[in-house]
């Protein structure tokens, strides 16, 4: 996986107390129990700890793991070439 996977699993699991077994690829926020509030909270964090900047809508329930950390990299890719 990637890095940009890889720190947002470390961020799940570090602050949000997530069971690092629980995630995969292909893992859901809604397989974790995490709703669009949850969701507002943890784009909030990765605007502050990843540097860039993410809107609260940017992801749903019904994205996955892999799904937002690829925005993530777009995003810190972009801000970088900016």
């Amino acid at each position: 996986m990637s890095a940009m996977y890889d720190r947002l699993v470390d961020l799940l699991v570090d602050r949000f107390e997530v069971d690092r077994a629980e995630i995969g690829p292909g893992t859901t926020f809604e397989d974790l129990d995490m709703d669009s509030l949850f969701l507002v909270e943890l784009l909030l964090v990765i605007q502050s700890d990843f540097g860039v900047q993410v809107s609260d809508d940017a992801a749903s329930p019904g994205d996955t793991i892999t799904q937002v950390a690829d925005l993530i990299g777009r995003l810190a890719s972009a801000e970088a070439s900016a």
